[in-house]
């Protein structure tokens, strides 16, 4: 076996094998020459590109898919504890492992760079995974979203840095200890873990402690969350603080943000020298996050100059402004935005980028919980598109909450201007969006749930 492969992980069963964090864990062991199996509740493409590597792959949730030798069970926080595997594996005594677990023993003996904040951590992960491996470094990655084809969302490199992205929302990066941790926003969001703005600054605390002696953080200047979090970090021991932005006093300072259609050109003052690179996604959001990959890769002592050339490589990651095609002079754009924060940033990039032509939103809200508690501001977001049709709340692994409907952020849209649809059906947003769509429009299909699946089909109506 290669390297690096811990004893207990030789035979792992995961279940949820086919979701964003699992299966890239799965891929990496498998490359590292684990006997990798799982199960998950629908075929995909994932799964598939997971077989290619070797992987067993069992749809449907059953306790005979557990196969007894089995030297461990990763799982992830949505797995319910009535799983039948799950229960299986306690018959059977097969130690039960969480995916950050899984992960933080993957990073161990390399130089790992952790990507944490509320908004963005899949694009500065890819950043720097892509960037890295365009200098011939090889890093190993794991990134929760898929950078050109099913299945790349992680790679078991040669190198000897590891770039991942760190999940906050049930503190499992608490388990990693990274060389170079980034901190890109902290936002009150993961409202079914966290009941205050103080609990979301003591866990980003947590985590910036687990920084290795001698690493360095690096965090937004000019975001109120992240800012906080650096002032109460200042001065401890053994850890150098970076801070990034549009601010004069940020360390490593933007100074200009130049939109070029669907690119950005970037300049920076670093170390008192003006740098200047392209971005290939719209966006002053994204500009930061690639100012943000920059200062971490300069962090483990990479040249300054070669890592902003290398940026320009990244072309962006599917489901992030991810354009999926065009018909009848319609360009459909695929975004993963689903908290306000994020909603009203590619909002922002794409009007930027798209002059006078219309914006149109297929909207379709991510959890109940997350609706409650912020619905009145995803409708104000919606406010900077020329209309929207608001699908249902996708409820991914929550019950429904009585009460909490879409309808929170239909009125709030109305009342802050907007132009709504409300669509029950997510079977006729096709039909509706081509009997809206005129040539020249953009139509972004925006949310974490399904909602990615009405690109085609909206194409599809389009040409038809």
């Amino acid at each position: 076996m290669k390297p690096g492969l811990p004893t207990a992980m030789e035979r792992p069963h995961f279940i949820g094998i086919g979701g964003a964090g699992m299966s890239g864990i799965a891929k990496i062991l498998a490359q590292r020459g684990a006997r990798v199996a799982g199960s998950d509740a629908r075929d995909s493409e994932t799964a598939e590109a997971l077989r290619a590597h070797g992987a067993t792959v069992h749809i449907g949730h059953a306790a005979d898919h557990l196969a007894p030798g089995s030297t461990c069970v990763v799982v992830s926080s949505a797995i319910r504890a009535d799983n039948p595997e799950l229960a299986r594996a306690a018959e059977l005594g097969i130690p039960v492992v969480h995916r950050s677990d899984a992960l933080a023993a993957l990073m161990d003996g390399l130089r790992p760079i952790a990507v944490a904040g509320t908004h963005g951590k899949t694009t500065t992960t890819s950043m720097l995974a892509v960037s890295l491996s365009a200098l011939g470094l090889d890093p190993s990655y794991a990134i929760g979203g898929d950078l050109d084809a099913p299945g790349s969302n992680a790679h078991h490199g040669e190198g000897d840095i590891f770039v991942a992205e760190a999940d906050e929302s049930d503190r499992s990066f608490h388990k990693y200890a990274p060389q170079v941790a980034i901190i890109l926003n902290a936002e009150l969001d993961h409202h079914a873990n966290y009941a205050s703005m103080e609990e979301i600054y003591e866990s980003f605390e947590t985590f910036v402690g687990k920084v290795v002696p001698g690493g360095t953080l690096v965090v937004a200047h000019g975001q109120a969350g992240a800012a906080e979090i650096a002032r109460r970090v200042a001065g401890r021991a053994g850890l150098t603080v970076v801070t990034y932005g549009e601010a004069e006093d940020a360390d490593v300072r933007i100074t200009k943000i130049t939109p070029r259609g669907l690119t950005s050109e970037v300049t920076v003052l670093l170390d008192g020298r003006p740098l200047t690179f392209t971005v290939s996604v719209p966006g002053r959001h994204y500009a930061h996050n690639a100012v943000a990959a920059l200062a971490a890769g300069v962090a483990l002592g990479i040249p300054a100059h070669n890592l902003a050339s290398a940026l320009g490589k990244y072309t962006g990651v599917k489901r992030r402004l991810q354009l999926k095609g065009e018909a009848a002079g319609v360009q459909v754009i695929d975004s993963y935005a689903h908290h306000p924060t994020e909603m009203t940033a590619d909002l922002e990039a794409i009007r930027g980028a798209a002059g006078d032509s219309r914006i149109l939103v297929v909207f379709q809200p991510h959890l109940f919980s997350r609706t409650q508690e912020l619905g009145t501001e995803m409708g104000r977001s919606l406010a900077l598109a020329d209309a929207s049709v608001v699908l249902d709340i996708y409820p991914a692994r929550e019950d429904p909450v009585p009460g909490v409907t879409s309808e929170i952020i239909i009125a709030a849209a109305r009342a802050a201007g907007a132009d709504v649809t409300p669509e029950h059906d997510k079977a006729a947003v096709a039909d509706v969006i081509a009997g809206m769509a005129k040539p020249g429009d953009l139509v972004l299909t925006m949310g974490a749930g399904d909602v990615t699946d009405l690109g085609p089909q909206i194409l599809a109506r389009l040409s038809n």
